[in-house]
C-alpha cells in the first residue's frame, strides 16, 4: 500500500531488525518503529505498535527468527523467547501459527528460520490479495458497507482482510461507501480504518459504535464485513469487542454479515468459541484517550469519572449461526463448511 507515494508493508525485516509502522501514532504521525531484538518485537506486539491478526503473526514470526539469530545454539534461550512471544496477545491465532512454523524451521538451521519468517509474511500479503479478489464478487455496485475495528492493510502485511474486498471493488470502478465504526476503546476504526480509506480515496464516514443498528434500521447498510483474530473449527469467530452486537443487529435486519480472514486464522484444534481465550487489557484504555494537543504533541487525558474502575475485554465471540459466510484466501465458505476445509488443509 502507498503512503505519501511510497510503497509500504506493515512489517518487514532489515538484517536482524524488525521494522514496523508505529500504529499507536496514527493517524497523527507516520513513523517506523525498529525492534532491534525479539524482546523489542514482543513489546511492539503487546503495546499495539503493531496490531491485527496477520500483522501480529508476521511480527511474531520475525521475533522468533530474531531469537534464533541472537542465540540459536542455546535451546533454553530459544524456548524462553518462544514463551514470551506467545504470551504477548493470547487471542491471536496467527501469532501461534507463525511462531510454530519458524520455531520448527529454526531447529534445522537459523537460515531456515529467517526464510520461514519471510515466507509467512509473503503468504499473508498474497492471501489477503486473494480475499479481496473473491470478496469483490459479493459487493454490488452502490453498496454501503459497515466494518468494525481495523482489518485493513495495517492489520496484515498488506491488502487486509475485511477491507481487501472494499479496495478491490473500489479499484474495479464500483461505487462503494464505508461506515467505519469508531471501535472504542482503542479507536482503531476512527484512527486506522478511516486513515486507510482516506489514503485510498474510498468514500466513508466514521460512526459511533452504537450507531450501527440505527443505520441498519433505516436501510442504510447493505452488508457488514469484519475481520477475525481467531476462528474456531465450528465457525465461531473471535473479533474486536463489539462485533457480536453488530452480528445480532445484522441478523435482526436481515443484513449479510461476512467475516474475512486467511485460512491461517482458523484454529482447527479449537472446537468452538468457548475455547478461545479472551484477552483482558489494561483499564486505562477505557478510562483515557490519546490525541494531539494544540502543538501536535500526543497527550493522554482521562475521559471518564475519576475514581471509577473499568473492565476491558479486547474481544468477543460471534456464534457461527450469525455469520453469513467466511471469505478466505481459499474460497468463500459457510461456517459449517470449515470441516471440509480442514480435511483439505491436513
Amino acid at each position: 500500500m502507498k503512503v505519501e507515494g511510497r510503497d509500504y508493508q506493515t512489517v518487514w525485516l532489515e538484517g536482524d531488525t524488525v521494522c514496523l509502522i508505529e500504529q499507536n501514532l496514527l493517524p497523527f504521525e507516520f513513523k517506523i518503529f525498529r525492534a532491534a531484538n525479539y524482546r523489542d518485537s514482543c513489546m511492539a506486539i503487546s503495546s499495539m505498535v503493531v496490531r491485527g491478526a496477520g500483522a501480529i503473526g508476521a511480527t511474531a514470526g520475525y521475533a522468533m527468527a530474531q531469537a534464533f539469530l541472537e542465540n540459536g545454539n542455546d535451546r533454553g534461550y530459544v524456548e524462553t523467547a518462544r514463551q514470551q512471544i506467545e504470551n504477548t496477545r493470547p487471542t491471536a491465532q496467527n501469532l501461534f501459527y507463525a511462531v510454530e512454523r519458524v520455531y520448527k524451521a529454526g531447529l534445522l538451521s537459523i537460515e531456515l528460520a529467517v526464510n520461514e519468517a519471510h515466507q509467512i509474511a509473503d503468504e499473508d500479503a498474497a492471501s489477503c490479495k486473494k480475499i479481496g479478489e473473491l470478496g469483490n464478487d459479493l459487493i454490488a455496485d452502490g453498496s454501503n458497507i459497515e466494518t468494525h475495528c481495523n482489518a485493513g492493510w495495517l492489520a496484515f502485511v498488506d491488502y487486509g482482510s475485511a477491507l481487501s474486498p472494499v479496495y478491490a471493488a473500489h479499484r474495479s470502478g464500483k461505487q462503494v461507501f464505508v461506515y467505519a465504526d469508531e471501535t472504542r476503546p482503542r479507536g482503531q476504526g476512527a484512527r486506522l480504518t478511516a486513515w486507510e480509506l482516506r489514503n485510498e480515496n474510498v468514500p466513508h464516514a466514521i460512526i459511533a459504535d452504537n450507531a450501527g443498528a440505527h443505520l441498519m434500521s433505516q436501510g442504510k447498510v447493505d452488508m457488514m464485513i469484519v475481520g477475525s483474530d481467531r476462528i474456531a473449527a465450528n465457525g465461531d469467530v473471535a473479533n474486536k469487542i463489539g462485533t457480536l452486537e453488530k452480528a445480532i443487529a445484522a441478523r435482526h435486519y436481515d443484513i449479510p454479515f461476512y467475516v474475512a480472514a486467511p485460512v491461517s486464522t482458523i484454529d482447527f484444534d479449537c472446537a468452538s468459541g468457548t475455547d478461545i481465550p479472551i484477552e483482558q487489557r489494561h483499564p486505562d484504555e477505557v478510562l483515557y484517550q490519546t490525541g494531539p494537543d494544540a502543538e501536535g504533541k500526543l497527550e493522554k487525558i482521562r475521559v471518564s469519572s475519576p475514581g471509577s474502575e473499568a473492565l476491558n475485554p479486547a474481544f468477543d465471540v460471534t456464534p457461527a449461526g450469525l455469520v453469513t459466510a467466511i471469505i478466505t484466501d481459499q474460497g468463500i465458505f459457510k461456517p459449517d463448511q470449515l470441516a471440509a476445509l480442514n480435511k483439505q488443509a491436513r
